[in-house]
């Protein structure tokens, strides 16, 4: 759900390292194309790695448990209950490894910051698969944890409960909404950044509480990925990979389009955020 995460401040940083070399002109493009494949291979990206693979595994193990749970106690945890799960575990965990990896969550979040030029494409491929590996295996411990079962009626995946073209267009518009909060508070110094992990926490519950019944509120492919691939039930998948992708990559440039200030870009990018700032010194 969530998806969340998405927001880490941290993936700015990386970002901006790459804007500012093609900037300064201090880098020719050899040696920018050898630091990249050094950074495909260097501990420090597989620690990036690593984190992206746990923080999604416990970001999908304490939503879907939430939901999974609930059918399985006849709602004892109840509907705001999950909403709030899912907006606790993604503050929880921005906070925990958004100085690490950027805590993105989410392939729709990484491809949307890539689209912007704030995360290098050459990643993205490796951030995806660590996302759906994390949802996967956590989607995998709740089937084990409860039982054969939770393929069939304690089902804890996403699919629409309306129209399909109702849960393309919610996916999109909370999808959007997202992106546009993260890129907000995770990508502008005029935003508050220690409080980012707080603002998309609120804007997961949000959503999850508006679009919950009727789409799942997924925002984020690896999310529905990960339950679909145990249960091995795919209806309507399409809609979870083409509403947050389209949702989060329109979001983010939306942002940069009310952005507006007569300050260069790689000097409004640069926050006294302590996530940012942790993230330079580690």
């Amino acid at each position: 759900m969530s998806g969340r995460a998405s927001a880490a401040a941290g993936a700015m940083e990386e970002g901006q390292a790459g804007y500012q070399s093609s900037e300064d002109g201090s880098h020719g493009s050899g040696s920018a194309s050898n630091r990249c494949n050094d950074d495909m291979i260097s501990v420090q990206f597989m620690q990036k790695i690593i984190a992206e693979v746990l923080g999604t595994y416990f970001m999908i193990f304490a939503g879907c448990g939430s939901v999974v749970v609930n059918l399985s106690t006849n709602g004892t945890v109840t509907f705001p209950g999950i909403c709030a799960v899912w907006g606790l575990v993604v503050m929880v965990l921005v906070y925990s490894v958004g100085h690490i990896s950027g805590a993105h969550f989410n392939p729709a979040v990484t491809v949307a910051f890539a689209t912007c030029g704030r995360f290098p494409w050459k990643q993205v491929p490796s951030y995806a698969v660590a996302q759906v590996l994390g949802s996967t295996l956590a989607s995998l411990t709740l089937r084990v944890v409860f039982g054969g079962a939770t393929a069939h009626e304690h089902f804890f995946g996403t699919a629409p409960s309306g129209t399909v073209a109702q849960a393309v267009v919610l996916e999109f518009v909370i999808s959007f909404y997202l992106m546009f909060v993260v890129s907000g508070v995770a990508t502008d110094n005029r935003a508050i950044g220690e409080l980012a992990g707080l603002a998309v926490g609120a804007t997961v519950l949000l959503n999850v509480l508006v679009a919950g019944p009727i789409t799942g509120a997924s925002m984020n492919p690896a999310r529905t990925l990960g339950p679909a691939i145990v249960a091995g039930r795919y209806r309507s998948i399409w809609v979870y990979m083409v509403g947050p992708v389209c949702g989060t990559v329109t979001g983010a440039w939306a942002y940069n389009l009310v952005r507006f200030t007569d300050k260069p870009l790689r000097e409004i990018t640069k926050s006294g955020s302590f996530l940012r700032a942790t993230g330079r010194t580690s």
